[in-house]
């Protein structure tokens, strides 16, 4: 399998700027949820989840990816008071001893809105504007980089009969038209990441073709997040239950990396780490 180039990019922060191609970033995830699907629970209660942040920064993350709320398949809403309930005292927790970039992975514009005012940094929005437009709003207005995720669907319904006449044409063209909307709402093109959205409306095949030619994602001149870690897929093909994904879940990154990813999206940071810095050097040989 050959290498894609990676072109390089950086973010605008609060506190600075993000490089995103000379090395992949790892995004730590933080699930503040009883439900998510491979961690739900774990790190529902306060002490749990700020314990947990602080292993994720000691580990090593870029990025640390906090969420109030699942988007598993078959998954419920939740209301923004409790959202917020779940995500800002964490935040604030965090913030009082790292200056690690935070993420909110939210559909909410309020929730948002009061994680950046608290110090979170970018928005990770896998709805892509279509639950909430007022998020490409609130981009606009703090400069707050923006992460755009394909789904089909909404999460209760995605993994019912996910298909496509052109899986690739499909995704590329929703992303870009996300990505237009969010322009049109004054949100910079440069601040804006995409995320082909595995597990969202995918069949296991579709995660497999999407991994191995994310490349073809590189049309959208944006950075790309791929978010593997424990899906569901490599449980179908490895027989192994979600804390046991970890082997696959380097797999699919280690060759997403070599298709052009920027950030890996994971709960193993130890691992994975381990994994981008390697197969950064098998990118970088004889450079």
């Amino acid at each position: 399998m050959s290498v894609s180039p990676r072109k390089p990019y950086v973010l605008r922060l609060k506190s600075g700027t993000l490089e995103l191609g000379p090395r992949t970033l790892v995004m730590g995830i933080l699930n503040v949820t009883p439900d998510s699907f491979s961690d739900g629970g774990f790190f529902f209660d306060f002490e749990a989840a700020s314990a947990q942040a602080l292993r994720i920064i000691s580990q090593g993350a870029d990025i640390l990816d906090i969420g109030g709320e699942s988007t598993r398949p078959f998954s419920e809403p939740v209301s923004i008071d409790e959202e917020l309930q779940r995500v800002l005292p964490v935040i604030e927790a965090v913030r009082r001893v790292s200056d690690i970039p935070i993420s909110i992975d939210t559909t909410k514009a309020e929730v948002a809105r009061r994680a950046l005012e608290i110090g979170a940094d970018i928005i990770n929005d896998v709805s892509s504007l279509r639950f909430d437009d007022r998020i490409a709003d609130l981009a606009a207005a703090t400069g707050a980089p923006l992460i755009l995720m394909h789904m089909q669907g909404v999460p209760g319904t995605m993994q019912k009969n996910p298909t496509y006449a052109a899986l690739f044409s499909e995704v590329i063209a929703f992303l870009q038209e996300r990505i237009d909307v969010a322009v049109r709402h004054g949100v910079a093109r440069e601040q804006i990441v995409v995320d082909p959205g595995i597990g969202f409306g995918k069949t296991v095949n579709h995660n497999l073709l999407l991994i191995r030619e994310l490349n073809l994602l590189q049309c959208l001149d944006r950075p790309i997040l791929l978010g593997a870690s424990r899906k569901r897929f490599i449980g179908s093909l490895l027989d192994r239950p979600e804390q046991d994904r970890e082997i696959g879940t380097a797999v699919a990154n280690t060759l997403g990396i070599a298709a052009g990813a920027h950030i890996i999206r994971v709960h193993d940071v130890a691992i994975n780490k381990q994994v981008a810095v390697l197969s950064d050097a098998l990118r970088n040989a004889g450079q």
